[in-house]
Parts: C-alpha cells; structure tokens; sequence
C-alpha cells in the first residue's frame, strides 16, 4: 500500500508558464524603454521650442503662479487676450503694434499657454483632468493687470479669449471700460467637439497621447492645422515662424489647451445667463465664414444677450480677422473707446 502520493509535473505547461512570465518580463521592458524614448523626444522639441521663443514681456509672480505679460505703447489701457492653442505672439506679429499707436496695450499669456504658469498645483501633471474656467483666468490676469497699473482697461478678446474678456467683464463690471468681442466664444453649442479633445483633456490622454503628438507631429500637419484655423484667408506670411507652434506643441500646453476647450461649455452657459447684466460698451466683431466659432452660435445671440452690443458683420471672412481685416478690429476698438469716453 503507498503510504505517500507522487506529484505529477507536465513539462509542457511548465514551458509555456515560462515563456509567459518572459513575455510579460521582456514587453515591459519594450514597453518602458519606448516611454522612455518617446518622453526623452518630446523634451528635446519642448527644450527647442522654448530656446527659439524665449518670454518677450515679464513674468510677474502672481500667488506663487508666473505670468506672462508685455506692455506697448502709451494711451488708454488696452488689453488682449488670445485664444486656444496660442499665446500672446498671436497678437505681436502685427496687431498690438498696429494698436500701440494710440493706446496702452497690455498682452497676457493665458494659464499653460505660452510662458504663464497654471495656477496652482490642482492644475499640473501629466494624470490631471481639472482645467480652469474662464472666470479663474480672468480673475489671475486680472490680477497681473492691477499688478501693472491698468485702470479701466478695453479688454479685447478672440476666440477663446473672448470667453475670458467676458469673464473679465463679469468679474469687474465697474472698472472695465469696455469689451471688445472678436470671433468670441461666448455661447453654449450643439454637439460634441471631437474625440481629440475628449482623449487629451483626460488623464490617460494627458500622459500617454500628448507625448507621442509632442515628439512626432509633422511639419504638413502643423501647416495644414493653420490654414484651417485661417481658411478661408490664408495666414500672412512669416505668421508661422513667428507664432512659434512648438510652444503649443509641449506637453503640458497641450494638455492645459484641450482640459480648457473640453470644459468650456457649462461654463458658458453659466455665464451666458449673466450677459444681459453687462453694461459697458461692447463691440463684437465676426466674421460670416467662420466655421470654427460659427457667427450664428455665438455672437448673433450675444449681441441681443448684452445690451448696447453693436455687432460688425465681416462678409466672407473666417476666424482670424484681427489678422485679414485688422482695419476693422482697429475701428471697433476706437468705437469702444469712443463709447467709453476714453
């Protein structure tokens, strides 16, 4: 009789439970060198980027959170506000000098665009999802303005901006001179906006999409995105090279960019609520053939929404007017001036 049992071992699932745990083993390895690599490319394009555009202006620490703003010329205050994936070079490649005849114009990069910080740690890393509304950067740049002296500034603001000059309307009804509204995001829209936006303003997007669009993204793409963002027009020549779009291309701008534009939405509707309060001045200027921040969505509505909102018509022009028809950004500054008595 056996007094003990025998364990039986099949050698071929020995094997594969072998070759498994080495599968597993080599494609982390794979796996982690590739993160490596793919980390180690971006940076050299984030370090490129930011030797080739270097701040213009002054960082003033706002609470601990550095913000870019540049100062020309010399009248009443004027400040811009640019839109997604931008930074203040928007507005220098032509436009604030354009402006800087006659008033004080302000420039500020928006929190994670250009060289502003996000303000605060809730903001950073490469897992985050939490992105700031309108009224917080209002409230940061607004901040950074009193910092400068501005009193009773024309604020002007495009696409994106607009949303934020709203803000800024909204969160200092008594000291702001007046709005000035172009291709101005300022009211909820129907629809989704693309699935990009949904993947980089999340956390796995934020730290395993953005990398790989950092470090590869192509020169054709890049100029393709332009001439959509100018179509109908075309951008003027030199824009490129002088808007810089490899700044926008680091990772944690392109991360603050797409957490901003995903999230805007209740936040416009929120404030769209509160536009028929606004009484200063407001010049809205928008072009018929925008199809990124459609007329008929945005500023159609808002001019009855603001009262006194005197709304310009460009026919036939796209989103970029402060660019293809600046003479007529210009007159709806010196009208809001005008209005405001300045």
């Amino acid at each position: 009789m056996a007094t003990g049992s025998t364990r039986f071992t099949n050698p071929h699932l020995t094997s594969l439970r072998a070759l498994g745990r080495r599968t597993v083993i080599t494609t982390t390895l794979l796996v982690l060198v590739f993160a490596t690599v793919l980390q180690g490319c971006a940076r050299i394009r984030e370090n490129r980027a930011e030797a080739a555009y270097p701040p213009t202006g002054q960082l003033l620490d706002i609470e601990g959170t550095d913000v870019h703003v540049k100062v020309m010329g010399d009248g009443p205050d004027l400040v811009m506000i640019h839109g997604a994936s931008g930074s203040m070079r928007d507005f220098t490649f032509a436009f604030a000098e354009r402006m800087s005849d006659r008033y004080r114009v302000i420039l500020m990069d928006r929190p994670g665009l250009g060289w502003t910080e996000r303000p605060g740690n809730a903001y950073e890393g490469a897992w985050n999802a939490r992105s700031e509304s309108p009224r917080v950067q209002a409230r940061l740049l607004q901040a950074a303005a009193d910092r400068l002296g501005v009193t009773d500034p024309i604020v002007l603001g495009h696409s994106y901006g607009g949303a934020v000059a709203l803000a800024w309307g909204l969160e200092r009804p008594d000291d702001t001179a007046a709005l000035v509204l172009v291709s101005a995001a300022s009211n909820p829209w129907p629809g989704d906006l693309g699935l990009l936006y949904k993947v980089n303003s999340s956390p796995a997007g934020g730290a395993l999409v953005i990398p790989v669009i950092t470090a590869f993204v192509p020169e054709p793409v890049i100029r393709s995105t332009l001439s959509s963002i100018f179509a109908p027009q075309s951008a003027p020549d030199g824009y490129l090279d002088h808007f810089g779009p490899d700044m926008t291309l680091r990772r944690s701008a392109m991360r603050a960019n797409a957490q901003q534009v995903n999230s805007l939405r209740p936040h416009v509707v929120e404030m769209s609520a509160h536009y028929p309060s606004l009484r200063m001045p407001t010049e809205i200027v928008h072009g018929t053939a925008d199809t990124i921040v459609p007329i008929d969505i945005h500023s159609e509505p808002l001019a009855r929404q603001i009262p006194g909102a005197n709304l310009t018509r460009l026919e036939g022009i796209g989103h970029m007017p402060h660019h293809v028809d600046p003479q007529a950004v210009a007159a709806a500054v010196d009208r809001a001036a005008r209005r405001a008595g300045l």
